[in-house]
């Protein structure tokens, strides 16, 4: 089994630099929060410079760097939903807004938890065919169809305040599309919650607000699953350094989404996505891009 490859784990990231992986950690960062998909790129970005697919593994474990910087972002938003919900429980009112909020945040993570682990052995499989650039490809077509669809749909008029569990039921069966590549997690649920006619900027901020459970999760369990797997210390080196610098470009990403969505459509990432889309599907079936 190739040294990438231990037990059936694709950890490609291993073969790469440390200047490779910083460059990944910088695409890493900006696209997890960003409605492109980072998977997409992390694909994309080794395939046309010729490097190795740094595999699902790292992408999954990167997203620590996401959880980071939402975190430290949303503080106030964090804080409020935990220590708010907590204080709810203590005084038995089941209507406190953070206590709903946190409900919906669980509700929505349920669906996300079931399909990744049915779909796990094939996510994290090497050269696993869902990580293939025609998958990404249509992955990305199809969500700008959906976006597009959504901003013309959609009437901007609510706030995360206004909440409501099928609200959050259905922008947590919409995370479920993310697992496959291409599709985006925060596009797929900013895309659903702007059909349920949130402000752009809710919308995100529910997105950002709704993945933590599930990027933390997600980003934890592919570290425990590295550990069981027994790679090199420099692999673990390399990826803790990819973590730092995407932390870093994530946190800068969160900022520029939030003022921009304050202001403008999400019409640029719909153009963005069919782009990249048409550009994967053509460069692949011409035998330009492998």
């Amino acid at each position: 089994m190739p040294a990438s490859c231990p037990s059936g784990l694709d950890i490609g990231f291993a073969t790469l630099s440390y200047l490779q992986v910083a460059f990944l950690g910088v695409v890493q960062g900006i696209t997890e929060l960003l409605p492109i998909s980072s998977t997409a790129h992390m694909r994309i970005v080794p395939a046309v410079l010729g490097w190795k697919d740094p595999g699902s593994a790292f992408s999954a474990a990167m997203q620590l760097a996401a959880l980071m910087a939402v975190v430290s972002y949303f503080w106030r938003d964090v804080r409020e939903v935990v220590f708010g919900s907590v204080s709810a429980v203590s005084r038995r009112d089941f209507n406190d807004r953070s206590f709903r909020l946190a409900v919906a945040i669980i509700l929505a993570t349920i669906p996300i938890v079931v399909g990744g682990l049915a779909l796990a052995p094939i996510l994290n499989a090497c050269d696993s065919p869902l990580r293939s650039l025609n998958v990404i490809g249509a992955s990305c077509l199809v969500m700008a169809v959906l976006l597009a669809a959504a901003e013309l749909s959609c009437k901007h008029r609510r706030s995360v305040g206004e909440m409501r569990l099928r609200d959050a039921l259905v922008v947590g069966i919409a995370q479920v599309g993310a697992l496959i590549p291409g599709v985006s997690r925060s596009g797929s649920t900013l895309t659903a919650a702007l059909f349920m006619n949130f402000k752009r900027e809710e919308a995100a901020r529910f997105s950002f607000l709704l993945g933590l459970p599930a990027i933390a999760g997600a980003g934890l369990k592919e570290l425990l699953t590295l550990h069981h797997a027994h790679i090199p210390a420099e692999a673990w080196s390399l990826l803790l350094f990819g973590i730092a610098v995407a932390s870093v470009s994530a946190f800068v990403a969160i900022w520029g989404l939030m003022r921009f969505l304050e202001r403008f459509s999400t019409w640029p990432f719909v153009a963005y996505r069919a782009g990249l889309g048409i550009f994967l599907l053509v460069g692949v079936n011409m035998g330009l891009l492998h």
